[in-house]
Order: C-alpha cells, then structure tokens, then sequence
C-alpha cells in the first residue's frame, strides 16, 4: 500500500473494478480450456496458466488501498470474492475486515480457519479490535484476547464496554499527551524523539500528574510561538470534549458543527481516556445515512448484494407484507366505488394521478422531518408551527397543482365538474400527505422507534388510500347522485 493509493477517484475505483472482473472472467475462460486439454503436459500447462492469471490478479490487488479492495470485495458474486480474498496478503487482512460492509465482513469471516483470523486481528490497533470483535467466533476471541498484553487487553475490554451507538465503542486510545509546565522547545525534542506519531494528529492533549485534562496544543499553534514559552501559556483550556457515555452520532454532527479533526475523550472525572478522530465520525455520518435509507425502505439491516435468497427474503420480507395489507385496504377502497367507476370510466383514469402526487409529496415531507430530527432541529415548540408550515405548502401546491390537472381533465373530457373534483382532490391529499408526513416520523420518535423506519412505506400506503377514497367519494357526491 502507498499514500498515492488512498486517493483514487471513483472513476479510477470503477476502472480497477472492471479490471479485476476482466482477469477473473479470462481466469476462469483459460481454466476451462485447460480442463479440456489431454496429453503428458496438461497438467504442467493447466498449473502454469493458474500460476500466470493468479500473478497478474496479485499485482493488481496488491496496488489498491485497503478502502478500494473492500470495494471491490462488496461488488463481486460470492464466489469472485473468495477469489480475490484469497490472493489478499495477510497482514492486510484485518484493514479490509474493517472497511467492508457487515454483511460482507461476515461472508469472509466464514471462510477464514482460526489461524487465519488471528493472524489478521494481531495486525490491528486495541480500538479496531473492539469494532471487529463482535463479528469474531467467541473461541477466536477468547483466544486472541489471551494473546494481547495487558494494556492491549484492558482497552480492547473497555471499547467493548460500550453500546456500538456510544462514543466510547469508536473512540482511539492512540494519541500523544504533554505536560503544561514544560517548554514548546521541549515539546518540540519529545515530538521528534517519537519513530512516528498517530494519524490525523491535530493538536496534542495536555495533562496534569493525575491524566486530567487541562487543554489542548495546536500543532500550529506549537511552530509559531516562541519555543521558550511555556505550554501553559500557548494552550487553549476552552477544548470541545466529549465522553464514552454520549451519543456517536449527535458527536459526529459536533465535529461537522465546529471543523474538529480530533477531539479528547474524558470520563467523569476529566481523567483523558482517549480520542476521537475525524475519519471515524465520517464512518459515522456515512453509516446513518445508509441506515437512514434503508429504513425508509423498511429493509431492517445493510444487506450483502449478493448474498443468498434466503437471507435477501428474511431481511425485505416484514415490510413487505405489510405494504401487501395496505395495497389489499386501497384495493378494497377502490372496490366501494366500482358502480361510480362503472358510470364514468375517467375516474379509473385519473384517480392514480391523485394518489401518486400524494405520496410524491408525503414523501418530500417525510424526508425534510426525518432530516431535521436526525439534526435535533425540532423542539415540542416548534413543532405545531411546522405542521403548519408544511400544511401551507400542501394547500399552495394543491390549489395551483391541482388546478392544473383539474383543467387538463376538463378539456379531456369535457365535464367541468370533474375537473372541480380533481382539483379538491388533489388538494386534500397533499393536505393529508403533508399531515401524516410530520405525524409519522413523530409519532415513531415518541415510542422510541427509528423515525425513518418504513416512513416510505407508511406514507405512500395512506396517501395512496386516502387519495383514492377522496377522490372517488367527491366524484360519487357530486358527479354520480348529483348527475
């Protein structure tokens, strides 16, 4: 690996990939071949193609970053990826054990002996254990836990303390501490006695005799200062701390919030127990978001593209049927208005125009709602001046919207009433949408629930029955008893 590696662009991500499925699907074309190859030296022949396809496979993977491997691993069938697992050296193992997705992570898992995950968990830091070593068969763990040294294994156990939504389950313990009464010249003879210092070093934590935290020391702040000054006088004692016990991803918005590259842990005390840095809270972000996707989706977990059916079905399978008991309800809507759809066959025509602008429009609203709760933007005050807000967006597009629609199904079909009823149904839906687009993530807030979770899902199947039901019951009142 090398630092000109670390920034592809995805483009040349994208190139690599095609790349590796090039080579994997000429591997395979030349096996075949050579399977069906007879004389003395098919043998010799067969192992020497193997041995030159394999090569030329290594170099390329040998060239990538951790990151881009973990990348292509994701977007290869199950067995492409064995493949390409295989010709990964060893002691990179354990760096794209953290880059791959879950479900992914757990596929290589199953393949690899205990020797091999041992070999690949030896390479990491006491902090990215504890993000692997929930993933690890317990008899590897146990295992690798009596081999780590004492220190090792008592900040592997404290990591582990912690829930996975917590900053003290993605906190790093590997950072540089100086005292305040000494010099910046003597700070600066520490710093270049060390063979090397941690990532995304920023600024250096300062301490007293009892590991209390009493400020922290830009690097920047460290080269231009006179070095006869003291580190009490340059330092900042105002730093934005955190502790193990808050929350991950209300912390990564503070580091998003304040620019922080680095930030100190503390526990109760003040006593420095750690650090924070600026490539784990972008997992972080990254993370919610996908999970925040998924949610609405009403899939329950990041799933593995290519994983089997089974595991597919299980993971999509609850919303699902739940969207199949909503579509069956707006069915049965419809069903209560078949003698009106009989007498005037436009309704059939017009009456998805209604529930698909509902549910576009539900769903813009649900997503502004999950968004600004996701961001804590939303207090119990100002929650009913939203409602209001977003009914006033439902009224103004429904009245202009819907005044469209309501002209063009006047000039289709000739009938002024209609085009009045689809434009007051098409403004009562959105007004609905809007409604159920704050009630829903709202309400799944209140119960303690993912406000994201199945939003989609919800809204759509209400928009999609309320629309129906609106407009097929104003067209029955006033075009078919009144006709």
């Amino acid at each position: 690996m090398t630092d000109v590696d670390t920034g592809k662009s995805q483009t040349a991500l994208q190139s690599h990939l095609a790349r590796v499925e090039e080579l994997l699907r000429r591997h395979r074309v030349v096996e075949s071949l050579a399977h069906r190859q007879e004389g003395l030296h098919h043998d010799l022949v067969e192992n020497l193609v193997h041995r030159q396809n394999l090569a030329e496979l290594q170099r390329e993977i040998d060239q990538l970053h951790p990151a881009d491997i973990a990348h292509i691993l994701e977007s290869l069938p199950q067995e492409d990826r064995q493949s390409i697992w295989n010709l990964v050296k060893s002691d990179r193992d354990g760096e794209i054990l953290l880059e791959v997705s879950d479900a992914v992570r757990e596929s290589l898992l199953a393949e690899m002996d205990t020797p091999e995950i041992l070999a690949a968990a030896e390479q990491l830091d006491a902090d990215e254990l504890a993000d692997l070593a929930e993933d690890l068969p317990e008899d590897v763990l146990y295992t690798l836990m009596q081999r780590l040294t004492a220190d090792q294994r008592a900040r592997v156990q404290s990591a582990m303390a912690w829930e996975e939504d917590q900053v003290g389950a993605v906190m790093d313990f590997d950072m540089v501490t100086i005292r305040e009464d000494i010099s910046l010249e003597v700070v600066l003879r520490y710093l270049r006695r060390l063979k090397d210092i941690p990532d995304h070093t920023d600024k250096l934590f300062v301490v007293n005799g009892d590991n209390v935290l009493t400020g922290v020391l830009p690097i920047r702040w460290l080269l231009v200062n006179d070095p006869a000054k003291d580190v009490a006088e340059v330092m900042a004692a105002d730093a934005n701390t955190f502790h193990p016990e808050d929350d991950v991803t209300e912390t990564a918005q503070a580091f998003e919030r304040y620019d922080l590259v680095t930030a100190p842990v503390v526990d109760g005390e003040g006593k420095l127990i750690g650090r924070l840095t600026i490539d784990a809270m972008v997992d972080v972000i990254r993370e919610a978001g996908e999970a925040e996707a998924l949610s609405r989706a009403g899939l329950r977990e990041n799933e593995d593209i290519f994983a089997s059916v089974w595991r597919s079905v299980r993971n999509r399978w609850l919303w699902l049927a739940v969207n199949l008991v909503t579509a069956f309800i707006a069915s049965r809507v419809i069903g209560l208005f078949e003698g009106s759809i009989e007498k005037l066959v436009a309704l059939a025509a017009l009456m998805p125009i209604v529930a698909g602008i509902g549910g576009n429009s539900g769903n813009q609203t649900i997503t502004m709602i999950v968004r600004a709760l996701a961001l804590d933007q939303i207090t119990p005050a100002s929650a009913k001046r939203l409602l209001r807000k977003e009914l006033g967006v439902a009224l103004v597009n429904g009245v202009v919207w819907g005044g469209v629609i309501g002209l063009v199904a006047w000039l289709l079909y000739g009938n002024l009433a209609l085009g009045l009823v689809m434009t007051l149904a098409m403004t009562l839906n959105l007004l609905l949408a809007a409604f159920m687009g704050v009630l829903i993530p709202m309400t799944l807030l209140r119960f303690d629930r993912d406000p994201a979770m199945g939003s989609s899902v919800m809204i759509t199947a209400l928009t999609d029955s309320g629309g129906f039901f609106i407009f097929l019951g104003l067209a029955t009142l006033f075009l078919i008893r009144q006709g």
